[in-house]
């Protein structure tokens, strides 16, 4: 979506990836900061029942396309893990990290599929966000069962943490979609 609007201004590729790096920096940047603000609000299980590392990701993969959307998803959770590390109370555990990474990644790169598809129609937002949610948590779910024997995830604890976190990838599914159509038709608007 924000290459389509980048390329039809003519923008020079130096410029493109300095406004591309801009918006993802900052999309990271509410990935770290949204889980800490969740889990002030709702306590330690917030961040497990509305996975809000999920929405900027979502939104990475739906306006930045998947290539960059990737980056979003696999340099959220792993700066999110540095800098609370750092602070003494690592989000996610470094047991949940690498299927974190994953997880995000496969939302990226399925919402970042539909990105050109999205400037096009923008309710295209709500498959982009419908399936990449789905892969993600299958993703999720088999590198879990296939890593079991040297992991604490066991199949309870996956399916506690998948029923667990219905009601964000609810939210998400109503709130990215709307988001993702809103900047689409507020930036075309600005032909």
């Amino acid at each position: 979506m924000i290459e389509g609007i980048l390329t039809r201004k003519n923008y020079s590729l130096k410029t493109k990836i300095t406004i591309k790096s801009l918006i993802s920096a900052g999309l990271i940047a509410v990935a770290v900061i949204l889980p800490q603000l969740t889990h002030l609000a709702a306590g330690q299980d917030g961040g497990i029942k509305w996975l809000p590392m999920y929405l900027p990701v979502l939104i990475g993969g739906c306006i930045l396309g998947f290539k960059w959307g990737l980056i979003v998803g696999i340099a959220s959770p792993v700066l999110s893990f540095v800098i609370t590390s750092a602070m003494g109370n690592p989000m996610p555990a470094l047991a949940r990290l690498p299927f974190m990474a994953a997880e995000l990644a496969v939302f990226a790169i399925v919402s970042g599929s539909f990105s050109k598809k999205i400037a096009k129609n923008g309710w295209m937002a709500l498959p982009a966000v419908l399936l990449a949610q789905l892969a993600g948590r299958a993703a999720f779910v088999l590198l879990a069962l296939a890593f079991q024997s040297v992991t604490q995830l066991t199949a309870t604890v996956i399916l506690n943490q998948i029923q667990s976190g219905l009601a964000g990838l609810f939210l998400q599914a109503v709130t990215v979609p709307f988001a993702v159509m809103g900047l689409n038709a507020l930036l075309n608007k600005q032909k």
